[in-house]
């Protein structure tokens, strides 16, 4: 076959092809905007020629240390201004970023230490108890470089080094090189360990750059955004903010506690413009003073994941001024994937019809090529009724590379040619996708999934428990919470303030269970527990 004149003589070439990564971002903000602020942390300032230079120290220090392509450098890290500068000064050398839920026992970091093949370790002196511990599971031959915040509560140094000194060493003008190819790591995430041990999720730098800009996009973000950091940036890469509030040019404002009173005073101090959040966040606004709620600015923006909010707080965030977007993604897809958008049209709806439209989840980002809801067993999509339930799934550019070192997972998460997200959600007639159940009884809370499967392995543990099932109950602050039914062994005694505890003592904390009813557990016929009924006593609860 004669080959096209459009395929002639028409080749990529270095004039006409880069390799998509977020890496350009910084550079292009520094040259345009050099004295712009980039980064607020209390009393201190950094320019965009400030971070870009400490970003290419970093790169060059860890080059000097023998980090480079593919090598894996974990990061424990509060939202602080070397969190924004190792999403961009890690990947420059060519390694791989891995930030760490700061929540997590040191079972699970030691674990992820050694999964991941960690090199280096950035971490604040904050977390040094967990971190030791962790170090000691680990049992690698690890470079650990402290972080010592002077606004942070202090620590222990467990490291040869600290931050400053590492990238004292490094060169600012350092010629780093963007990536030969966008398919290649840019980022590794773990979830949550919803069964087990949780799965590394592998981004790569054309995804990064592409749900970055989506953000912008599907937000609205103008240029210069004050983006406040209520978020964790360990969470998805900050959903991408850290590289979208830099290619926009943008201030970011850190805030290492997400407080009421230091949020109302960070929008009222810095001119905030945007903030991220679990619905957890919009609670503590909504309970605080009024006092503080005097220094809220109308037309705030919020983007808030997660557990849909109850629409009673969607609608007390609009009477107090604040723009809410309601978003939904998933470690898998670089973060939010999908909105909630919203049509001039419904301007003019009641409150409380407003507020239900906008607790779906929504519609695709630009960026993200296709969402359905099918039945997982036959692929084929469900009516858009708004009442017949199936799996959401998802394809496109912002969906992950894998699962890294766990091919089973990985073929599973993509048959048929779609991602297989693991939530029941209808399709309403209008397009817009909505969750009604989760598989396997994840619980969101405060943005973190907590599996049940766990939770009741803990409470099988204790002696005077005889069966556990945990189920979420809806909580206006947190989203969800757990919920545990137990039922005690004859004779067995234990008041739930124990149960409690007792799973304190033995899991994360955010994981254990804020009720406890006592009693025997609904089954089917065959044994089985009736979680259906349990939910719904967990709702009149």
């Amino acid at each position: 076959m004669t080959a096209s004149a459009y395929e002639t003589d028409l080749g990529q070439n270095p004039a006409n092809y880069e390799p998509l990564s977020p890496l350009t971002f910084l550079k292009r903000s520094a040259a345009v905007f050099p004295d712009r602020v980039a980064v607020i942390h209390g009393p201190e300032r950094y320019t965009y020629r400030e971070t870009y230079a400490r970003a290419r120290r970093l790169a060059s220090a860890l080059a000097a240390h023998g980090i480079g392509r593919d090598d894996t450098v974990a990061i424990m890290l509060p939202n602080v201004p070397q969190m924004v500068e190792v999403h961009f000064g890690v990947p420059m050398c060519g390694a791989v970023l891995n930030t760490l839920n700061t929540r997590l026992d040191a079972k699970i970091l030691g674990f992820i230490l050694n999964h991941a093949d960690a090199k280096v370790l950035i971490t604040d002196t904050e977390f040094s108890p967990v971190i030791r511990e962790a170090l000691e599971i680990a049992e690698r031959d690890i470079l650990v470089i402290d972080v010592v915040d002077p606004q942070g509560p202090g620590g222990d140094q467990l490291g040869a080094t600290d931050y400053e000194s590492f990238i004292a060493g490094g060169d600012p003008d350092y010629d780093w090189r963007p990536t030969d190819d966008e398919w290649r790591a840019i980022s590794l995430n773990y979830t949550s360990g919803t069964t087990g041990n949780p799965k590394g999720v592998v981004y790569h730098h054309r995804g990064a750059y592409l749900n970055a800009l989506g953000n912008a996009v599907t937000w609205g973000i103008g240029r210069h955004a004050t983006y406040l950091w209520t978020l964790p940036m360990f969470h998805c890469n900050g959903w991408c903010f850290p590289w979208t509030i830099v290619a926009l040019a943008g201030t970011h404002v850190c805030l290492r506690r997400v407080e009421a009173k230091p949020i109302f005073e960070a929008i009222e101090a810095h001119g905030v413009t945007h903030f991220s959040g679990a619905p957890v966040v919009l609670s503590l606004l909504i309970n605080a003073s009024d006092e503080l709620k005097a220094k809220a600015r109308p037309g705030v923006k919020i983007m808030t994941a997660a557990a849909a909010p109850p629409p009673p707080v969607l609608a007390a965030m609009e009477e107090m001024g604040f723009d809410v977007t309601h978003v939904y993604g998933l470690t898998e897809t670089y973060g939010p994937a999908v909105v909630c958008e919203w049509k001039g049209e419904w301007d003019d709806r009641p409150l409380d019809e407003r507020a239900r439209l906008k607790s779906r989840q929504g519609v695709r980002y630009q960026v993200l090529e296709g969402i359905t809801v099918k039945d997982p067993a036959t692929m084929e999509d469900v009516p858009a009724d708004g009442a017949t339930m199936g799996e959401i799934m998802m394809r496109g550019n912002i969906v992950m590379k894998g699962y890294l070192k766990n091919p089973k997972a990985t073929a599973e998460a993509f048959e048929g040619g779609w991602f297989h997200s693991g939530d029941l959600a209808v399709m309403h007639p209008d397009g817009y996708v909505e969750i009604r159940d989760r598989s396997k009884d994840i619980i969101i809370s405060g943005g973190e999934n907590i599996s049940t499967i766990e939770v009741e392995g803990v409470l099988y543990k204790h002696p005077a428990v005889l069966e556990a099932a945990v189920v979420a109950r809806p909580d206006q602050k947190w989203g969800e919470t757990p919920c545990a039914f137990v039922t005690l062994k004859p004779n067995g005694t234990a008041t739930a303030e124990e149960i409690i505890a007792f799973c304190r003592d033995n899991l994360a904390h955010y994981k254990c269970p804020r009720t406890v009813v006592f009693g025997d557990l609904p089954k089917t016929s065959t044994g089985k527990v009736q979680k259906f009924v349990l939910r719904d006593k967990a709702r009149a609860l």
